[in-house]
Formats: structure tokens, sequence, C-alpha cells
């Protein structure tokens, strides 16, 4: 008979999670609960769920309040009124407008007051809540007349005194004040409990009648019997009817095939006809033609976008150009995306720029929403608190100096001689039982529902930043009630590929249809790359790691992009299989070595497990696992869905059935343990197709247009490396680099022919209010002539324009630089007025100053400015060394000193930090010469103690040089950084 009970989801309040809350009902012997978190629908389907298993009456609601003074309950007589409550708590969140003290008059909702003191009357579904401890008042008020309209309002926020701590440090981090001065207003009450009847009674002076009121009111809520969890929440139809849709579907499936195909023989009609009767029957069409209709306008906009995922698995995809991955191609099977027993919801993962994608975002809220209702949400996330964060903020609450803070989360993390003290003691014990509990709603990667009825009968929406719609729920509840998500996500390698097309045309008049795939597979300049791993740039192949792997493999067919692109993930690198996986790629003989049944099942892999879908042909056919067992491991895989006792099932079956085959035990466990290591990081096949389609296409225009697809990169500010080295790869392919120009650059890198003009965007302290300025008086007034006409046009500081001076911006001048920072000074130093663009009006020309004698500028010191101003230099940096007669081979000479130590100086590019089996750091690293050549070294352990990196600069890198695959590598066991020219000395 609890009204008003709160789990952890009423954030920074609430203590209870969702299971804790409905097992002390269990225990209190309640037959009847209302979960009304603080304006928070979040917890609402988990809760219906979970007092059910419990046999527990579960009713839903809203606890609506103003900061924490609360304003009313509202309680859902069924869905009609849960839709009531949530339109209603959304109205005012969308705004950022306080709550009313007075409820709209729900027709499908109960609203309950809490007494305050005052009478006023009652609607036809109002009550007034009572506290325990108002009871004498209410029974000597004008109330007492209305027992019919009271209800007893016991809230229930606390299990014991300890919860009731967390409670009260929640409150503190909300209000970011220190636990002291916490005040009593800010804070629930002890007694906020659940309440056995007995108990319940004795708290309110055996006034049972108020008991049974609320009972009675709670009988009357009958939303969770109602509810279908399993019936699909998703817009039902698109045109006029189901058949309609079908038809249509079947129609734009047709169209694109003859489009995709040029024909549509026997395997393709009978794929296509067996992909639509399940579609059918799973009632996924419209999810197809809502897909199918986003990614039309993205076509109609000249939008880049890429299809992913299971969802690759589809020729019904990839016949609405919602994928451009073709399943006949790589005999990708339907049933892995959308078969009849699979209970959870399908999902595309659709790429965009990120340029685009709030676009595409505003077009389906404009597109599926009503004048009247909302039917369109972004899906929430639940931001958790983390040990590490909780500690520092139990830190500040407790009144620690930072200092202290730091200290304390170092002794969780490597415990050493610190010793906390009871304070520190205290943090500990309460950041581990605040870990994890939900600290506020965010917003997923790009999870989007689209809904039949208007949102609102199922969740109230916050407007975050982003100023869409957000659900309460994330995505594990909207697929348990029957949601199936839109995934728009965004990356920058298609921002890359979009603008470097641009670029193309601007550039070089020349236009590009990026989707001719099929060309790109047999296009002998992107083979040659892929052979030698000169990737850079490229869309996944251009870490260390992958540039590497394609070397060592030679890899120059899609089908061995495809594989590259699952095997270099943990799972199947750990388990030692992508050493063997590349030996046998090499080596035909070795392939023999598979066990034949693996061999067999994997031919196109020699008998490894790569992808997803090899997992569940190995557990079927090596195990004999049904397909749902197998499906079970599948999930198994996922973070999402991973439950170790199921895990643990299966594997018991595993080798019970492998077993029972007649599979040796050496060779199961050999098999399982692959398994095994797949968990959490294994690709499916239709997603490493995916990105390999999208590396294509990058690595098409890497290698027939070199330089303006690296100003693309460029301008995206997105790629695995630092934008230092795209200008270096700009650099080694030709490009005349040249620094910031006033009367050329823009604020982003541009080209011209062959000349790179490094945008405005890259001055690490120039206001981008002055960028905007000169650009706008450049496009008006027509380029700057010298100096003084530059200051007369600009409105600009001395320290502003000092950026630009240093950074030889003003090369045009035919003055060095040292004169150009001399005249700045005396302009400035004279000016009277403030710029202009109207030439009538602008200061005449200041007397020709007289210049003293100034000394040449050293270069080393040019270079010096670039990376104080740039972050980087453009020059080499090797000319900074101070000692410049360091002896050194070179890179391209690695190979012909096989096995011999040798030393060699390189420029830091990046660094990977691992740990090895024991938990020891250990690192790969990435170097250029001074030819700006590749260096990939491996620093173990004892070397990364010795003589650690100690982050950018050059170092004297001393080692062995091993080879593998034809790949060399320098294992280190000497890195000095070297000292630079200094010029004060």
């Amino acid at each position: 008979m609890h009204l008003n009970c709160h789990t952890y989801f009423s954030f920074k309040y609430g203590t209870l999670s969702v299971e804790e809350l409905v097992a002390q009902a269990k225990l209190k012997k309640q037959g009847s609960l209302a979960l009304t978190d603080i304006n928070s629908t979040s917890a609402i389907f988990p809760f219906i769920r979970q007092a059910k298993k419990e046999d527990i009456h579960p009713v839903v609601g809203v606890d609506f309040r103003n900061g924490m003074q609360q304003q009313y309950i509202g309680l859902a007589k069924n869905q009609q009124g849960l839709f009531e409550l949530n339109k209603h708590l959304s109205h005012f969140k969308s705004k950022s407008l306080p709550l009313p003290e007075k409820a709209p008059a729900f027709e499908n909702s109960f609203i309950i007051y809490p007494f305050t003191g005052k009478y006023f009357p009652l609607g036809k579904n109002e009550y007034l809540g009572v506290h325990p401890f108002q009871i004498q008042k209410i029974i000597h008020s004008k109330w007492s007349a209305h027992r019919n309209k009271l209800v007893l309002l016991q809230p229930a926020t606390f299990t014991s005194q300890l919860s009731f701590n967390i409670h009260r440090l929640l409150r503190s981090i909300d209000g970011n004040i220190l636990l002291s001065k916490l005040p009593q207003e800010e804070q629930a009450n002890i007694s906020d409990q659940l309440y056995s009847e007995d108990a319940m009674l004795a708290r309110c002076d055996n006034q049972a009648w108020l008991i049974q009121n609320a009972r009675d009111l709670l009988n009357k809520c009958l939303f969770s019997a109602e509810f279908d969890f399993f019936a699909i929440k998703n817009k039902r139809m698109i045109l006029a009817s189901k058949e309609a849709d079908l038809k249509f579907l079947l129609q734009e499936t047709h169209k694109g095939a003859l489009k995709r195909y040029g024909f549509i023989d026997g395997t393709i009609q009978g794929r296509i006809n067996k992909e639509l009767a399940i579609i059918q029957v799973k009632n996924f069409v419209s999810y197809f033609l809502i897909n199918y209709d986003i990614v039309n306008y993205a076509r109609q906009k000249g939008y880049f976008y890429v299809g992913r995922g299971s969802g690759a698995n589809s020729i019904v995809a990839y016949c609405l150009y919602i994928t451009d991955v073709d399943p006949l191609e790589l005999d990708l099977y339907f049933e892995r995306f959308i078969n009849l027993y699979r209970q959870n919801p399908p999902d595309f993962d659709i790429d965009f720029s990120w340029k685009d994608r709030d676009d595409i975002i505003a077009y389906i809220f404009n597109k599926y929403d009503t004048e009247s209702e909302s039917h369109v949400s972004l899906l929430a996330t639940y931001t958790t608190f983390q040990f590490n964060s909780a500690i520092r903020e139990l830190g500040k609450v407790f009144g620690l100096p930072k200092a202290e803070i730091e200290e304390l989360i170092q002794h969780v993390t490597k415990p050493g001689h610190y010793q906390p003290d009871n304070i520190g003691k205290l943090i500990l014990k309460y950041s581990q039982l605040i870990h994890g509990m939900p600290n506020h709603l965010s917003i997923h990667a790009g999870g989007i529902l689209i809904s039949h009825d208007p949102i609102h009968f199922y969740t109230a929406t916050d407007i975050p930043p982003k100023g869409f719609p957000t659900s309460h729920f994330d995505m594990v509840v909207a697929e348990e009630i029957g949601f199936y998500k839109f995934d728009i996500l965004s990356q920058r390698g298609l921002g890359h590929i979009r603008d470097t097309i641009i670029l193309v045309q601007e550039n070089q008049g020349i236009a590009i249809d990026i989707h001719r795939i099929n060309e790109f597979k047999k296009d002998e300049r992107i083979k040659a790359h892929l052979r030698s791993g000169h990737t850079m740039g490229a869309f996944y192949v251009e870490s260390p790691a992958m540039r590497m792997l394609l070397a060592k493999l030679k890899a120059d067919e899609y089908l061995g992009l495809v594989a590259a692109s699952s095997i270099i993930r943990p799972g199947v690198a750990r388990s030692g299989m992508m050493r063997e996986y590349i030996l046998r790629h090499r080596d035909p003989k070795r392939r023999k070595m598979a066990h034949s049944v693996l061999h067999e099942i994997m031919p196109e892999t020699y008998g490894i497990m790569v992808y997803q879908e090899d997992v569940i042909k190995v557990a079927h056919y090596f195990a004999g696992l049904s397909f749902d067992e197998a499906d079970v491991l599948r999930r198994g895989m996922s973070g999402k869905f991973r439950s170790k006792g199921e895990f643990q099932k299966i594997k018991k079956s595993f080798f019970h059935k492998a077993l029972e085959k007649g599979r040796e035990e050496k060779i199961t466990k050999e098999v399982w343990y692959q398994i095994e290591s797949f968990a959490g990081y294994s690709f499916a096949k239709g997603h490493s197709a995916s990105f390999a389609v999208e590396s294509y296409q990058s690595l098409y225009l890497k290698a027939h247009f070199p330089l303006e697809f690296m100003v693309g990169v460029i301008n995206n500010f997105g790629g695995f490396y630092s934008t230092e080295f795209y200008f270096h790869e700009l650099r080694m392919n030709g490009a005349d680099l040249q620094p910031p120009h006033i009367n050329e650059s823009n604020y982003l890198t541009n080209i011209k022919e062959r000349t790179v003009y490094i945008g405005f965007a890259h001055l690490k302290f120039l206001q981008r209010g002055i960028v905007d300025k000169i650009i706008k008086e450049r496009e008006k007034e027509g380029v700057f002539k010298d100096l003084a006409d530059f200051i007369s046009r600009v409105e600009i500081s001395l320290e502003q324009l000092l950026i630009l001076i240093r950074i030889d911006a003003f090369r045009f001048i035919p003055k060095t630089k040292q004169e150009i920072l001399w005249e700045a000074h005396f302009i400035i130093n004279k000016r009277t007025s403030t710029a202009t663009s109207n030439h009538l009006f602008r200061q005449s020309t200041l007397r020709e100053m007289k210049m003293p004698d100034l000394e040449p500028i050293d270069p080393r010191q040019e270079i010096i400015d670039q990376m104080e101003i740039l972050e980087f230099p453009l020059h080499s940096p090797f000319l900074l060394l101070k000692d410049q007669n360091v002896p050194s081979i070179q890179a391209k000479d690695l190979k012909l000193h096989v096995g011999q130590p040798v030393q060699i100086i390189g420029y830091l590019v990046t660094v990977k930090y691992t740990r090895t089996i024991k938990g020891d750091v250990m690192n790969f690293g990435t170097f250029i010469d001074r030819d700006g050549e590749w260096i990939d070294t491996v620093h173990f352990p004892p070397e990364v103690k010795k003589t650690p990196l100690l982050g950018r600069g050059i170092y004297l890198l001393k080692g062995k040089v091993t080879e593998e695959f034809n790949f060399y590598t320098l294992e280190i066991t000497s890195s000095e950084r070297l000292a630079y020219w200094n010029a004060g000395g």
C-alpha cells in the first residue's frame, strides 16, 4: 500500500535498485506497490517486470517536484493515464518551467496532493496524501469530513541507516555542497522506508481506513495488467495499409536489384523472396521502409553514409541502398540479422558524416512527428557513478583538498605506502556503495525511437543540449517493451570522403562517383596501397597495427580486407589465431594443419574463426549445439547480453555434445578457447564487410587524389594520428605545403593545384573572430597590399598580429620577418583610429620608418615559432637537434640488418601502451626518420622501466632488427630523447 516509492532513478536522491525495492516489498509482504520516481519514468517497465515475478501488483506514476518541493504524485490508471502523466511532465521539462501547484484534471490518472495544512476542493480523480506524523492534524481538520479522499502517504526511499547515509551524500553531490552544510529541506526523513502492514498500522495510530483507502486506490490502477510487452511499438505503417507497405517494399527491392546486379536470376529472386517472407511475418516492413526513406533523403542531399552491422546480411537492404555490402558475394546468411526465433529486434547502424548527422536527425523528427503529438525521441542512456569519479565527488562532499583526493584514487589503483585516515576510509566505503548507480540521463550514441502511438504512451521526454526530445529509458528497456531503434551514427571517416570529393571537383574539375565499389576492388593502385600498408588517413586501416597486418598479409583482395578488419580485433589476436591466420594465408601448405571439420566449415578463413558467424557455425557443426543454443553463445559474446551463468551452461553443453560426437578432448578445448577469447570483441562478417567498403572508398581517393584526400582528412580534425603527421603525409606526396597566408588561407586548409595553404584554424592562439574579419574583409575589398593596408582594414591587437607575423603569414611583403615585426610595433603604436573597410576614411599612409640593422633569423628559430604557434614544425624537426652528427642508419635500410643491433634516430609519431599477461607495461612505438619513412618499435617491460618514452621529441633508438613476414621491427634496448638546440646557448 505504499503510494510513493523511489528507486535510484530518482537521480541523486533514491538509493535502491528496482530489484532491491521489489525484494523489500516481498519481504514486508506487500501485495501492491506504486513506483513514483521524482520527475522520472526510467524504471517503470523494469519495475513492472520485476514486481510481477514476485507476484506483487505494480502501479506506476511520477512524483512531480520542483527541486525537493513535492507538488503532487500521479498514478496511471491505464495506458492513457501514463500518457497523460508523461505528457504533463515532458511539457514542463521541455520548456524548463516549474511545475504548477495544481495538476490538470486528468481523466485516466489519479493525483495525490501532499497534506500541507490548507483546505482546497479535490477533483474526481484527486486525493490527499497523509503522512503518518500528520494523522492527528488531519483528524481535527476540515478534511475529516472527506475520509474517502484521504490516503496514507508513506514514502519509501531507504531500507536502513546505511542507505539513508547514501541518500544524504547523493543530495550533497547534487547540491555541490559539504555534507555538513546539507539543509534539512534538501533531504528526506530517515523514516521514509518500506514497512509491513502491521508496522504501518502502528505508525498511523491504528487508523486502518487510511491504509485501506491506499490499497483501494492501488487496485484501481490497471496499467500493468493491460500493457503488452511483446507487441511491437514502432511505427507500423508508412503508407495507407500494411498491404500497401509490403507492395511498395517489394517494388523498390526489385527496382534496386536491377540497378545493383543488372539482372534478377533465380538465386537473387529466391533470396529476396525468402527475406521478404520473414520480414513480413516479423512485422519489420515499416522498419525497412523507414531506413530506406532515411538513406533516400541522404542521397538527395548528397550526404555520404555507410550502412553496417548485421543488417549488411540482407539482400533487401542491399537493393534498397541501405548498405553497400552484397550478401550473396560474401555468403552472408540473413538469419544472423532476422530469424523467426530471434526475440531481440534487428538493428541497422547507419553512419553519416559528423557534419550531416544533425540534419538527418532533424529530418526524422520533422517527417515522423505529427502536429499534435510527438512520435520520435532520441534514446537515453544512463551515466553511472564510476569508482574514480565517485571518490572525487565524495572527496569534495567531505571537504578534502584536491591533492588528498588524488592520493586516495592513487591508493586504490596502485596501493603503496599511503594509508587513508578515517575520512578517507569512509570515502572509499561509500564510493564502492554508489559505484554503478545512475548519476543522470545521457543520450545514446545514435539510437532513435519512432513509435506508432505517441511516444508519451511509453516515456516522458527531456530536452538535453542536443535540442531533440530524449526518452527516459535506455536501449535494453526499449527492446524489452517492443521497440527496435534506428541507429543514426556519425564518424569522421565519412567527412573525409565527403570533403575530398568536393575538393577534387573544385581543384581538378573531376566529379567522382564514390559508390563504384566493384571497380575499386579491381583498382591496381588500391591493391598496391594495401600490399604495402600505405594506408594513412584511410578509414579503419590506417593505425600502425592495421598497417603492419596488411603488410604482413600482402592482402590486396576485398575478402582479405574483410577478414583483416575482423582479425585485428583483440579476440582473434589474443587467442593467437591472428598469427596462425597470417601463416595459413601466406603458406597454402600450412592450411592442411586445420582440423578437417573446421576447415570444411570455414574454408574461406582456412579453418580459423574470424567472425561471429563462425562461432555459430562451429558450435553447431563441430559441437552439435542447436542453432538456438549457438545464438545464445553469440549473444554471450556481446557485453550487452552477456550472462555468466548462461555462458557456463552453454560451455557445459558444448563439451558434452562435442564428446558425444566423438571429438577429441584436446581439440575441443582448443576450439572452446578460441570461442571464449572472442567474448565481447568479434565482428559480424557483414560488419567487417561494411568497414571494408568504406576503406575501399577512402583508399580510392588516397590512391588517385592523395593531396585532396589528405586535406579532407585534416579539415575533419579526425584520424588515428595527430594533425602534424597528415601534413607530413601531404609533403611526402609532393604537396607544396605553405604556412597560413593572409591573402590565400581560409579558416580550414585549402588546396590550389598542388599548393596547400594551412588554415588559420591551426593557429593555436588566433581568435576565430579575427579570422572571420580577415576573410570577410578580403572578400569585400580584395587582397591586402601590405602591413599598413592590413592594419587599416582589420581591427586587431598587437598580440594577435604578432601571431600572424611570426608564422610568416605576411611573406608576400618584400621584407624580412624581423622588419615586419618592427613595422607592426611602429604602426600599432602610432595608430590613431580604428580599422575601416571604407578606403575614403582610412588613415593616410604613415611615413616610412627607418629600420635598424637586423641580424638574419636562424632557420631553427622559425621551427620553434611553428611549434609554439601551430604545435608542430613545418620544416624537418631534425634541424632542431643540438648534435647534428649522431650516427644513424635509415629506416629503408632496416631490412639489411635483420638480427643485428643498430641505432637510428626517429621522431616520435605515436605510442601504444599495453600490458603483458603478468600486468607489466610494454609499448609499441611508431617513429619517422629524417626521410619521413616509418620506424616501428617494440619496447618490452625491462626496457620501458629502464629507458621509457618521455613524450614527443626525437629519440636515439638502439635495438635489434627483427623480421616477420617481411615486416621489419626494431626491438628496443635503449631509447634516449635527444637534446634540442637552444638559442640561449
